[in-house]
């Protein structure tokens, strides 16, 4: 940054805030650093001070296992209906289980039929060039030269000033479904939709069809429940609704409830901090990810309820959750659970959701010919969204790394975790002082953690600040601070880290499927505004002014970013107990907030979210590449070297003091040893053996076809002008775990 710009920014900021703004500008103009060779003392580290998961509990879910009708009546057989469903491949429509993408520490690190070409906010265009020259294409193995996607000449200079080396707005994703229209399911026998399919316009080798990929990267499930919002654009509300991942934004969304004179009504569900169910119910029913199009969840319940959970698919009899039903005994590993999906989702769910004995209420599936007359759906089927988003949700609340070396290691009275090794404790200064912990921050290393972090900046204040700096860490779902664009909103939990293009994933500044904006932020300037309409999301009506980061208005003068009393201010609806800032406690009168937000030129009513997506945790972090939301880096170093430079392109979201150059990891090569060694004492040891709660029953995971992006084998028994899959086999693993390590993608890759 240079110099008159970094006056400007300090001026402005302390006319604004006083001290604490002066740090946080001082913070955005890029601190000095210190080398990694000298004392520790020297690390300038400041702000929060990372700590420990363990004893922290996930968000609790009111209405869900507590009041006098709680959804869920078995909280033990919830959690076996969830992992069975987890892992089943008979969920989808081509073998596809949720955990076909989320094996491996949560995550996916297959290599072959992993790439789509382009980002979610472009429509479907070409494969860039991969290693080899030609185009990757369907069914390309990646290797270790592919990454990263978008390279820089010099990777730890700034782009700018250093160059590309090549740009591709390529994604490593996730190959999930080979798609078609739905036409039916068997309720036993195939565990494949009977379904129309061909080869897919983008995923085809010659004409040969192959299995498409989803356009972001597969994150960690691992630890997702904690998180406000889930998907990488905050897609997965975090009301669950029962039946769509919306939340109250889909008005049509609903459940079926007996009633006490044995009636049956659609009525409105709204689980709050269940963001997990939101996600989980999505998925299943996407025609990428796990489904042929047009098939609902109640074809999936009928597909599955008279079936046997897993009954294609090896349990171990020491399964942390699944043993006790499984049929295997020890040393005879068999398939299945001695149940049935409609048992368990009868003992684990409230009967009013079930119970009702007749059909016609619920719609029926669609006519296979023309002499078809279509059973119409049970109460039980209609409702399985409901089952199989809260089951999910309930196993995969079990998933919480809270035993990783740094969660174990004893603190000395500065903080710092001295069981760790001494590059270790470095790297974890470094991380401070490069303010990683500034988004990566709370005990989840997320921001997006945004009710946790709440109530623990309240016990740990230390968490989440020292006596020099401290960031707002309140249940506001947005933030004011300072972008290369401009003094703007933000939505919490959300960063522009410039990746990739704007062009290429708006991320948290897309749209639903209703048309309202994704984020949080957008809606709150309508809110300012007196237009109640545009909100669609309960949270921004609560959002305290005085807890924002840059004060939106003050009661009496201000600078220009700033509503003053000239303009009309009021006070914040809200109680000032636990303000971040009192002085802050002031908003525009709606009037004032309506001129501004119309001004083409505004400069206190911004939003800048395009291009911002969800700031991922860092648990585990050794394992779940490869990295970003579009897959593009392969390794911690290239992450590291992605920092060190300030990223690569510059977003008007792009927040001052979190991404920028960074002096001493670009010219220290130990001080980014030691960061990386920091990040892997983050690794629990549970989830690199695949020890409970992290051990599975037995999975074949589509990896690819027969063949290469160049030629592909057809032949598939779904479609012989489809590709043959080719299957990587998991074995069925019990609370003990494996001998064999999980490895870091990279690790999976060819050179």
């Amino acid at each position: 940054m240079d110099m008159m710009r970094r006056f400007a920014l300090l001026s402005s900021v302390v006319r604004a805030g006083g001290v604490r703004a002066l740090l946080f500008a001082w913070l955005a103009c890029g601190a000095p650093a210190a080398s990694a060779d000298s004392a520790l003392s020297a690390i300038p580290a400041i702000g929060p001070l990372p700590m420990s998961l363990a004893g922290v509990l996930p968000p609790v879910v009111p209405g869900l296992l507590d009041g006098p009708s709680p959804v869920v009546v078995n909280r033990e057989k919830a959690i076996v209906l969830g992992k069975a469903l987890f892992w089943d491949t008979t969920v989808g429509s081509d073998g596809m289980a949720c955990a076909s993408c989320h094996f491996h520490a949560g995550a996916d690190r297959r290599q072959r039929n992993q790439v789509a070409p382009g980002g979610a906010g472009q429509s479907a265009g070409g494969f860039e060039p991969g290693v080899d020259g030609a185009a990757r294409g369907a069914n390309y193995a990646l290797r270790k030269a592919d990454f990263p996607f978008t390279e820089v000449r010099e990777p730890l200079r700034e782009t700018a000033q250093a160059g590309f080396l090549r740009q591709s707005d390529d994604v490593a994703g996730s190959a999930g479904t080979f798609g078609g229209d739905f036409r039916g399911v068997d309720l036993a026998g195939p565990a494949a939709d009977e379904c129309e399919r061909s080869a897919n316009d983008a995923f085809h080798v010659r004409g040969v069809g192959a299995r498409s990929v989803t356009r972001r990267n597969a994150p960690s499930v691992f630890n997702a429940v904690f998180n406000h919002r889930n998907f990488w654009d905050g897609r997965a509300n975090n009301v669950f609704n029962g039946e769509s991942m919306w939340g109250p934004r889909d008005a049509g969304a609903g459940v079926w409830v007996k009633q006490a004179d044995g009636s049956v009504r659609r009525e409105r569900l709204a689980l709050p901090d269940a963001s997990l169910a939101s996600q989980a119910v999505a998925p299943a029913v996407d025609g990428t990810e796990m489904s042929c199009a047009q098939r609902t969840h109640a074809d999936i319940g009928r597909k599955l309820l008279l079936r046997r959970p897993l009954e294609r698919q090896r349990v171990h009899p020491e399964d942390s959750v699944l043993g006790a039903h499984a049929y295997s005994t020890p040393g005879a590993l068999r398939p299945g659970l001695r149940t049935m999906y409609l048992t368990l989702v009868r003992q684990a769910f409230n009967p009013k959701y079930w119970a009702y004995g007749s059909r016609g209420e619920f719609g029926a599936p669609p006519a296979r010919g023309a002499d078809d007359v279509p059973l119409p759906y049970s109460q039980t089927e209609a409702n399985f969204g409901l089952f199989f988003a809260v089951a999910l949700q309930m196993y995969q609340s079990t998933l919480v790394s809270d035993d990783s070396p740094f969660d174990r290691s004893r603190r000395d009275e500065a903080g710092l975790p001295i069981d760790l090794s001494p590059s270790q404790i470095r790297g974890f200064q470094h991380f401070r002082a490069a303010h990683c912990a500034m988004c990566h921050i709370g005990p989840l290393f997320t921001s997006a953690a945004v009710t946790t972090n709440a109530g623990l900046a309240r016990s740990h204040p230390s968490a989440f600040g020292d006596a020099a700096f401290r960031v707002s860490t309140t249940q506001n779902v947005v933030d004011r601070g300072r972008n290369v664009g401009g003094n703007a909103f933000n939505d919490t939990g959300f960063a522009a880290t410039g990746v990739g293009a704007e062009s290429w994933d708006r991320g948290v500044g897309g749209f639903d499927a209703f048309g309202n904006p994704l984020s949080y932020s957008v809606q709150f300037l309508h809110y300012l505004a007196g237009d109640e309409a545009r909100v669609v999301d309960a949270p921004v009506r609560t959002v305290r002014a005085c807890d924002l980061s840059l004060p939106l208005a003050r009661n009496g003068n201000g600078p220009p970013f700033m509503f003053t009393q000239r303009d009309g201010v009021r006070a914040q609806p809200q109680p000032l107990d636990g303000c971040f800032n009192r002085a802050g406690a002031w908003l525009p009168v709606a009037d004032a907030a309506a001129r501004e937000l119309q001004s083409p030129d505004t400069v206190r009513m911004l939003a800048l979210v395009d291009g911002a997506f969800k700031v991922p945790g860092l648990r585990n972090v050794e394992l779940t590449g490869p990295y970003m939301h579009n897959g593009s880096m392969s390794s911690l170093e290239q992450v590291v070297e992605f920092y060190a430079r300030g990223g690569n392109f510059e977003h008007a979201a792009k927040p001052f003091g979190f991404v920028f150059p960074q002096t001493d990891l670009q010219t220290d090569a130990q001080a980014r040893a030691d960061l990386i060694a920091f990040l892997k004492a983050l690794t629990d040891e549970r989830v690199r053996y695949r020890r409970a709660p992290f051990d599975h029953p037995e999975i074949s995971v589509p990896a690819g076809h027969a063949g290469d992006h160049f030629v592909m084998r057809a032949g598939n028994a779904l479609g012989s002008g489809l590709g043959m899959d080719v299957y990587e086999t998991l074995p069925a693993l019990g609370a003990h775990g494996s001998s064999e390590p999980l490895k870091a993608f990279e690790e999976y890759l060819d050179d």
